[in-house]
């Protein structure tokens, strides 16, 4: 079903005619053919206009690619969203930090199937953007650059339209606040009369996210500065509350939590956990960096134990807003939701609800039956403690408090990468 989208096609001309060169500009009917035996997309016969969106998510464990279709059926009327085709690689591009060349053609090979999808004669109008996250943001400065560079030299290549910003490190901040004007657009709250929204908790591999509209000024006032931030949006100007934690990212909190986040002498060392089956050795890889982890064979296990040793990573590091020990709506997304199809607690087609203290119950069954669970992974005991862990003694939510697990919402992806086509169509004035 298509989704109305709240983007007014006077404001995406005016916010695009400064980079776009003229063609980009202009939208007429014909109907592409076919070329090179790529399957091309025609447009659907009663769209007056269409235009497409690329926009590509460079997480740490993975590359996405979300290509999005936009149509306006009348200038008099706001554009829909069609559809999204989405894709992913694996590993992310921080795995290559010492072969940016192979990162490269990783994002070559999805830039072919954008080409599947948007029609030929659309090539050179639409935009093509990578925005890298906390996989990037980890690695040395030159490392990082190395592969943004790779990647800007593969889109010169490309046919398509290759705005001045294409290639960037995205803010933390900005993406914690994109995904927010994701899930709000695609719930319906951002163009609903009740004003209502919903909060976002986003777990990646490197950092996560929380971000929602305070309900209550007394949380704008108790929150760091930083925390806050603002953003105008179809001719309303909100102001979140939103955090993005460096560090605290689902695989980041393994390095932590084994004692090897910055470790020297990887050659030689092996780091232990009691999250861990006591019989499991094994190397795992993480950054495009390989980490020799074990089991504590002679020593103790369990929920008990592995809660002791998550809570280092997250005690002190996490800002508490009292306001969401009341009642609060969130959308909680990534490896949020991946563990919890893992261990069982959702559906992983549909998602579902569930209370904070499902995931406080399923991480003691995981921990303490770890031979159950280890064919699914050696990890989840330490996986789902640590999600425990973060949204209790971190956040502060309370046990009762219900978060709505999905991967996708109306057929898209949950992720900043909407909000973030949104922001390069018109800008929202984050600050």
């Amino acid at each position: 079903m298509a989704l109305q989208m709240l983007l007014l096609w006077g404001a995406f001309l005016c916010g695009v005619s400064g980079d776009y060169p003229p063609e980009a500009l202009q939208y007429n009917l014909e109907f592409p053919g076919m070329d090179n035996n790529l399957p091309i997309v025609t447009r659907p016969a009663n769209a007056s206009r269409i235009f497409y969106g690329v926009m590509f998510d460079a997480g740490s464990t993975g590359t996405r690619i979300h290509v999005y279709t936009f149509i306006q059926k009348n200038r008099d009327e706001l554009p829909v969203l069609d559809n999204e085709m989405f894709q992913s690689v694996k590993p992310g591009l921080s795995a290559y930090a010492d072969a940016p060349e192979k990162g490269g053609d990783t994002v070559r090979q999805l830039l072919k199937l954008a080409k599947r999808t948007v029609p030929r004669l659309e090539w050179k109008r639409t935009p093509v953007i990578l925005k890298a996250t906390a996989g990037l943001r980890l690695l040395p400065e030159e490392k990082a650059q190395a592969l943004l560079e790779q990647v800007q030299q593969v889109f010169a290549e490309s046919p398509f339209f290759i705005p001045n910003d294409s290639v960037s490190i995205m803010d933390g901040t900005n993406e914690g606040i994109l995904a927010w004007v994701t899930v709000n657009f695609l719930t319906g709250h951002l163009y609903s009369d009740s004003k209502q929204t919903v909060g976002t908790l986003d777990l990646g591999g490197g950092s996560t996210q929380i971000t929602f509209l305070p309900k209550s000024e007394k949380t704008i006032e108790a929150a760091p500065a930083d925390y806050i931030a603002k953003f105008d949006m179809f001719n309303t100007t909100y102001q979140l509350y939103t955090h993005s934690y460096l560090g605290n990212g689902l695989k980041a909190a393994r390095l932590a939590t084994l004692g090897a986040l910055g470790a020297e002498g990887l050659q030689w060392r092996v780091f232990t956990s009691s999250c861990l089956p006591k019989k499991f050795s094994e190397n795992w890889t993480f950054g495009g960096i390989t980490y020799k982890v074990s089991g504590v064979e002679a020593g103790s296990s369990g929920y008990k134990h592995c809660y002791e040793e998550v809570l280092k990573v997250v005690k002190g590091i996490v800002h508490q807003p009292m306001e969401l020990r009341g009642n609060s709506v969130f959308y909680a997304f990534s490896y949020y939701f991946d563990r919890a199809v893992d261990a069982g607690l959702i559906d992983g087609s549909q998602g579902g609800a569930v209370e904070v203290r499902d995931f406080k119950k399923r991480a003691k069954e995981v921990c303490n039956k770890m031979s159950k669970y280890a064919a699914v992974s050696p990890f989840l005991c330490m996986d789902m403690t640590y999600i425990t862990c973060l949204l209790k003694e971190g956040f502060g939510f309370k046990e009762n408090t219900v978060l709505q697990l999905t991967k996708k919402v109306n057929n898209v992806e949950a992720s900043w990468a909407l909000g973030a086509t949104f922001d390069h169509f018109h800008k929202l004035n984050i600050h």
